[in-house]
């Protein structure tokens, strides 16, 4: 029966010396571009499928649209219609603010809600997401984007330059998308986004102080120290010096502030009226367009927005910057707008569609994302994503399917169209509460709590972004928060774990000896698991001492109990190894030389196809010796303990 175990154990760890060859670094490279051209195509497609047919599945994947749409009903249309028309209500103000925000004139922000929306409605998957000018994007635009050009001492030039930025957003996007790259968003951890999230809305919280109190004089920088210097100064200049301000602006702001904070507790207090923190917006400007215009308030110092230009999106074909020594910045730019814009689109529609209970595919949102912010920069919008604040609205309001964003475009369209000379006294101060009234949602300091209890580097990224963004600048924010994830990884990296295992009473398992106490080692025999996905030059030296430290240890100890008797075997468990370097093969076979110094055999378990073709090519395997090999950590310990490699005298 012995022999017939030793036999089978043989057999076993044949099974792992012959396991096939890796595939080449060629296909590990180009692999996925070579799969990105199955990208629109569904899994069942097969060789046999005519022409027409792949056609057919390739459009249908490029446009959900021609798929759900043969379904639509009347019911479904009804929904969408209501749930589009109160969408616009809340999204023509916020448009009209977050332009002005980007230090834009507002008519691009009512651009940017027109064609996007369309576009994606043609090609996204998400039923819920509401597309347009989101405040996060907005701010970044208004801070990076003056770096090189003065948008007040050229606004022409400004505004061309946004246009390139979103174009060069697009295209970024669309590659991610096609050649599925939507890994580089992740670099952008969760922690990160939440703290960069909340010192964006402190940061555009304190910029609408300038519309709020109606000032003149205002800072280009985006810090809160910054702005909140220029906001003393600017009050102090125009209240001692010839030049008035009119505290009216503050009235108007405030107490229309209020109104919208009210609406928006009612509407979360009262699900059934989620509609009224919805339409408020639109409410708070047309009456406090009518108050401005009845009372003659522009005359006596309120700011107003005056002349918005209507009309159909211009083409914008012609101002786009791809010439000249802008067009690197415009580049560079446009890849931070376009990952922090997928991030948020991404997060925003992932949660929606797992209360849906339906799959986001993530590549093709890129891909949508990509082709309408490249046809919103040839059509006079700016970059635009998906937006927390509308899409929970639309979602409260009971739209069906994308159809709402369509209804919504039409709309704005109209509006732009028929009532833009409506506008012209509407005051500053009431665009500067809408975006203030929007950003509670973006601080969440609950989540900010749950990070803190369960990792407390991931808080770390969280706190980088937050005051990076708030005291430095929004690019010095994002970097500290990807350093600090970066140094997580590279520390996991460096010291990684390694274990010490023991048998698990009346099972065959071998487990953690520290996480599992009753766990039993085996006199004379050193179980240790490598918990790493790769042994390489930023590892294998820190593994390859931890575990001489554990056998000099475990001898010293032997030593002081000499009824132990000395150490014979170490056994590595390489389960959780996929990949080693020529630094951990060099690591191994240092170790392996000072074990046996030591008089000590070492054994690997179950290393995995890619490992044990390089040990095998750097012949790491015959200088152990094949039968040092095992499939189980119980086949190594047993023939341990049957003396097949242990020489024990």
């Amino acid at each position: 029966m012995g022999s017939e175990a030793t036999e089978q154990s043989s057999e076993r760890s044949q099974w792992v010396l012959n396991s096939p060859n890796p595939p080449p670094l060629t296909k590990k490279l180009f692999g996925p571009l070579k799969n990105s051209n199955n990208f629109f195509f569904s899994s069942s497609s097969s060789k046999k499928e005519t022409r027409s047919r792949r056609a057919v599945s390739f459009l249908a994947s490029l446009f959900p649209i021609l798929s759900w749409f043969r379904t639509y009903s009347a019911t479904k249309f009804k929904d969408d219609l209501l749930s589009g028309l109160t969408l616009a209500s809340l999204s023509i103000p916020q448009s009209i603010g977050y332009a002005n925000l980007a230090k834009l004139d507002p008519q691009y922000g009512l651009y940017t809600s027109v064609i996007p929306p369309v576009i994606y409605a043609l090609m996204g998957s998400s039923r819920e997401i509401a597309i347009g000018p989101v405040a996060v994007v907005s701010m970044l635009l208004s801070s990076l984007v003056p770096k090189v050009v003065d948008p007040d001492a050229h606004p022409i030039d400004y505004r061309n330059l946004v246009f390139t930025v979103t174009l060069f957003a697009g295209i970024f996007q669309t590659a991610f998308g096609v050649l599925r790259l939507g890994f580089l968003v992740d670099f952008l951890s969760h922690a990160a986004l939440v703290g960069f999230m909340a010192g964006a809305a402190i940061v555009i919280g304190l910029q609408q102080l300038k519309g709020l109190l109606g000032l003149t004089h205002f800072t280009t920088k985006t810090d809160a120290v910054a702005v909140l210097k220029s906001v003393y100064a600017s009050l102090h200049q125009q209240i001692t010096s010839s030049e008035k301000w009119s505290p009216l602006n503050f009235v108007i702001g405030c107490s229309f502030l209020i109104f919208l904070l009210t609406a928006r507790f009612i509407g979360r207090r009262n699900k059934k009226l989620f509609w009224l923190p919805a339409i408020a917006p639109l409410l708070s400007v047309i009456l406090s367009t009518l108050i401005v215009f009845l009372s003659k308030a522009d005359k006596h110092g309120v700011n107003i927005i005056k002349h918005v230009q209507g009309g159909l999106n211009p083409s914008s074909v012609h101002k786009l910057q791809l010439k000249g020594p802008h067009v690197g910045q415009a580049a560079k730019i446009g890849l931070i707008s376009a990952i922090i814009a997928l991030t948020e689109a991404i997060a925003v529609g992932r949660s929606f569609a797992n209360i849906k209970g339906y799959h986001l595919d993530g590549n093709k949102e890129m891909l949508a994302m990509g082709c309408m912010n490249i046809a919103g920069s040839l059509t006079s919008c700016y970059v635009s994503t998906g937006s927390f604040s509308r899409t929970a609205v639309n979602f409260s309001a009971g739209c069906q399917t994308a159809v709402s964003n369509i209804v919504m475009a039409v709309t704005v369209l109209l509006c732009l169209e028929f009532f833009t000379r409506l506008l012209y006294y509407t005051p500053m101060a009431i665009l500067a509460s809408i975006i203030l009234s929007a950003l509670p949602g973006l601080i969440d300091i609950g989540e900010a709590y749950h990070i803190w209890k369960v990792d407390k580097f991931d808080f770390l990224a969280c706190l980088g972004a937050f005051f990076g963004v708030l005291f430095v600048s929004v690019e010095i924010g994002l970097l500290i928060a990807v350093s600090i994830s970066f140094a997580k990884i590279l520390l996991q990296s460096i010291r990684p774990g390694v274990e010490i295992l023991g048998r698990i009473p009346t099972t065959e398992a071998y487990c953690d000896v520290i996480q599992y106490p009753m766990a039993i080692t085996t006199p004379g025999i050193l179980v240790i698991r490598i918990s790493s996905g790769s042994l390489c030059f930023a590892n294998a030296g820190f593994v390859r001492e931890r575990i001489l430290k554990w056998v000099e240890d475990e001898e010293q100890d032997n030593i002081e109990e000499a009824a132990k008797g000395r150490l014979q075997a170490i056994i590595i468990d390489m389960t959780d190894l996929t990949n080693v370097d020529t630094s951990g093969i060099l690591a191994l076979e240092e170790l392996h030389k000072r074990l046996l110094s030591r008089g000590v055999e070492l054994a690997m378990v179950n290393p995995r196809w890619v490992v044990i073709h390089k040990l095998k090519v750097a012949n790491f395997v015959d200088k152990i010796g094949k039968e040092r090999i095992f499939l189980t950590v119980a086949e190594a310990v047993d023939a341990c303990l049957s003396s097949r490699f242990v020489n024990t005298a």
